[in-house]
């Protein structure tokens, strides 16, 4: 997204805050494409298999932002992380409501792409990854946040560091660090179970 593209996102988040009725208007556009290019980038990794297609996870996190009209909103880069953690929740109750759990059957993989968090091969489920996420939050929230945002959100480092106000060396160092820590805590995970 373009600096004066973020601006306008941002300026438009604000006056809706405020109550401006013609701001959600033209927001809505604005945000239906940012939210397109989030979910698109995480649908693109999945398996050929996956059902759940880009235009209803961009429409089921839409109506999830709507309902977040209270939301004080301060500007794009709160945006996305507010995108970022709805993707997540709706790819969680998705996979659950697909019954994609061990107690069911056979574990559906998803590929994380660049994002692989998991080395030797192997795909993290979906509900494993978001167990180790939230074991990761407990230790250290800011990594769970980069990986929330890059990987559940599509965005890039300088985006992730946008959001969360840091260096992009920063986020690249929490990156790193937070791979092999999600890769030891899944199969941690599979061991105990």
């Amino acid at each position: 997204m373009s600096k004066s593209s973020s601006q306008e996102l941002t300026h438009l988040l604000l006056a809706w805050r405020q109550g401006e009725n013609e701001a959600l208007n033209r927001l809505i556009p604005v945000i239906y494409e940012e939210l397109r290019r989030i979910a698109h980038s995480y649908i693109r990794g999945e398996r050929k298999d996956h059902t759940l297609q880009t235009t209803a996870l961009v429409n089921e996190a839409y109506l999830r932002l709507l309902d977040c009209s209270r939301v004080n909103w301060q500007n794009r880069a709160h945006f996305l992380a507010v995108s970022a953690q709805l993707m997540r929740r709706i790819l969680i109750d998705y996979a659950r409501s697909r019954g994609y759990q061990k107690r069911v059957g056979a574990m559906e993989r998803i590929t994380l792409q660049e994002s692989q968090i998991v080395s030797e091969g192997r795909d993290p489920d979906l509900l494993e990854l978001d167990d180790a996420l939230r074991a990761l939050a407990a230790v250290d929230a800011r990594k769970c946040q980069v990986v929330e945002l890059r990987f559940f959100g599509g965005l890039t480092a300088e985006e992730t560091a946008e959001v969360l106000g840091v260096s992009p060396d920063t986020v690249q160092r929490d990156w790193r660090l937070a791979r092999p820590w999600l890769a030891r805590e899944m199969k941690k995970q599979a061991r105990e179970k």
